[in-house]
């Protein structure tokens, strides 16, 4: 692929291809029918109300490291790093979207439009579908970014088995808890799938779906505005938020608003979640033509959507830690790993590193596998230093090559 030249910015004294700033309901609780599928196993641009199911209390906050959220070493990052592909773990994937570790070390996948989940052996790169979310609808055919799109397993997953899914419907989003039992066929090993939240608002662009669980045990939900700017400054509305929750979907304790799961508001469309080892969280952000951005997100923050896009001097606003041309970015998945937060990139087709210190830049950020595997999509650390990136060229975006999609395994330092 044509390699795209990065466009220099300069600020702070710092020169990159990115621009640096100074900063940082009610519910329904029926269960759906549970998934069913035949026996398997096998080997966007993303432009540009809600109910939750409350529940009486949750089990005490887990003490187990967050799913997706390994061990890492909280020393500042250097201003300048490096990537190595170790491996490619799988090919041939058709959209794969939602990345989430298992206690041991398997991977499970979501596929966006062909709504099924797979479990991934990082070291023999064999795999095995274990379920499909049969209510999900896929708006791929039209041009959209719906479909099954993020996992999260739970902190105590070696007690109560649970897994969830964000996943579009053909009216809203939702997120659901289902059981996973690895003892059962295959392609039948989920069970038991009940909403957690519904309403979400739904487009044919701008759904969110990246879901999480922070280091305070708690369900954590990117959503998109879902092409209606208006909703992301709307707190009656959860569209174009970053969402907190209980595993049964009710406003998490210490919320903003203890009756809301909304954490914080004015984002167009998150689709990246990842903490850093003092359990500050990061999200990365579509913009609309102007600047894409990385920002550190705090409680009740208002992050300007769509009265703002990157740096601002509003007051009423927080501002990202970095931004980008949306021409070399279009972010998605993010990871925190070897010191720095690493972003894929969809339209910018590469790799970000955003070197840190705490909560600040140590340098500009540097791009790599500029257009070598095409569009980006998700990003999950492994451990200190290793991490996993999906490609998106099936997606209905790009000219996929022989391959597409891929899952690769990149040292990074």
């Amino acid at each position: 692929m044509r390699r795209r030249g990065v466009r220099l910015m300069i600020i702070g004294g710092l020169m990159s291809g990115s621009l640096l700033t100074g900063c940082s309901t009610s519910g329904s609780g029926a269960a759906d029918p549970s998934p069913s599928v035949a026996a398997s196993s096998a080997a966007s641009p993303d432009t540009p109300e809600a109910k939750t199911s409350p529940s009486a209390s949750d089990s005490p906050e887990p003490s187990a490291s967050p799913s997706g959220s390994p061990t890492a070493r909280a020393t500042a990052g250097s201003a300048t790093g490096s990537v190595r592909i170790e491996r490619t773990i799988a090919d041939g994937l058709n959209v794969p979207w939602g990345l989430a570790l298992l206690p041991g070390g398997d991977l499970l996948m979501t596929s966006r439009d062909d709504r099924t989940i797979t479990r991934i052996d990082l070291a023999t790169g064999g795999r095995t579908v274990i379920g499909t979310i049969d209510d999900a609808v896929s708006n791929v055919t039209s041009g959209g970014e719906a479909g099954l799109l993020g996992i999260a397993v739970s902190p105590t997953f070696g007690s109560d088995r649970h897994i969830f899914v964000y996943y579009s419907t053909a009216d809203d989003n939702r997120i659901a808890r289902l059981t996973y039992d690895p003892r059962a066929d295959h392609g039948r090993q989920l069970s038991h799938q009940k909403v957690i939240l519904s309403d979400i608002p739904h487009g044919l662009h701008h759904d969110g779906g990246r879901i999480a669980f922070g280091p305070d045990g708690r369900l954590y939900a990117s959503t998109g505005e879902a092409g209606e700017p208006s909703l992301s400054q709307d707190k009656s509305s959860l569209g174009g938020k970053i969402l907190r929750m209980t595993a049964s979907g009710a406003p998490a304790p210490g919320n903003p608003d203890p009756d809301s799961v909304i954490w914080s508001i004015g984002h167009r469309n998150v689709q990246g979640l990842a903490w850093d080892p003092a359990g500050r969280l990061w999200a990365s952000e579509f913009g609309d033509k102007s600047a894409d951005e990385l920002n550190l997100i705090k409680p009740a923050r208002n992050y300007g959507w769509p009265d703002t896009q990157g740096r601002t001097d509003d007051r009423r606003f927080t501002g990202p830690v970095a931004q980008w041309g949306t021409d070399e970015d279009s972010p998605s998945g993010i990871a925190y790993a070897a010191g720095a937060i690493w972003m894929a990139a969809l339209q910018g087709e590469r790799l970000w590193r955003i070197p840190l210190d705490g909560a600040e830049p140590v340098a500009a950020p540097q791009d790599f596998l500029n257009g070598d595997h095409g569009r980006l999509r998700s990003v999950l650390a492994v451990d200190a230093d290793s991490i996993l990136v999906s490609t998106s060229n099936t997606d209905g975006r790009a000219d996929p090559g022989a391959g597409d999609d891929r899952l690769l395994l990149l040292q990074v330092s």
